[in-house]
């Protein structure tokens, strides 16, 4: 009980400096895909909703102390992930005090990351979220749910959630791919209406943070 008051202390203290991560882990993936995408999501949600994100973001492992310097982390890559019983302690003790994790799924990263989103809250189900959730209302609306970005294997787009006492705390996008979309244009040349697109929800997601 004294280790968690104390988790919740460090991490009030730290909550309001709206510097956000990304979440380098093991197993081999590369969690380092799309290096263009955080900065420039923040770029947008800095322009367009008022936040005031630091313009870099920074790099943090999941056991970390760290980690609870930041409101918001994001994870991607194509393959493999696995968390080390410290990275599922420090994730989970992170997520009860207010942290929040995205998962996008940069395509063939599906098969590994639900049973670490497993270890992590064991008897909470991953659910899917419906498309007249806030985070699909605000700023922006997205009537249908999560956008499509890119085909991938050609499914519709999914977005699952853990949530605590029921406020979203852990959201996996699954056949969306929003960080490619959030990418500098010349790296996959996708439509600026794409593009746009995934920056909005991608806004949405900061702005749900900030506001539950």
């Amino acid at each position: 009980m004294r280790n968690l008051f104390f988790v919740l202390v460090l991490f009030s203290t730290t909550l309001f400096s709206q510097e956000i991560a990304l979440v380098k882990y093991n197993g081999g993936g590369d969690w380092y895909a799309n290096p263009t995408s955080l900065p420039n999501l923040i770029k947008f949600c800095n322009a367009n909703i008022n936040t005031k994100l630091v313009l870099k973001p920074a790099t943090v492992e999941p056991s970390s102390p760290d980690l609870f310097s930041y409101p918001f982390v994001h994870m991607t890559g194509h393959g493999n992930v696995l968390f080390s019983d410290a990275d599922v302690s420090n994730l989970r003790n992170y997520l009860l005090a207010g942290g929040f994790l995205h998962i996008d799924d940069n395509y063939g990263m599906d098969q590994y990351v639900k049973k670490e989103i497993k270890k992590i809250f064991p008897n909470v189900a991953l659910v899917e979220i419906p498309a007249n959730h806030s985070i699909f209302q605000k700023p922006y609306s997205f009537p249908s749910g999560l956008p499509k970005i890119h085909e991938h294997d050609g499914k519709r787009p999914q977005a699952f959630g853990i949530f605590i006492e029921n406020k979203l705390v852990l959201l996996y996008t699954y056949e969306c791919d929003l960080g490619d979309g959030w990418e500098d244009q010349e790296v996959n040349n996708d439509p600026q209406e794409i593009r746009e697109k995934a920056l909005k929800m991608g806004a949405n997601i900061i702005n749900y943070l900030f506001n539950n």
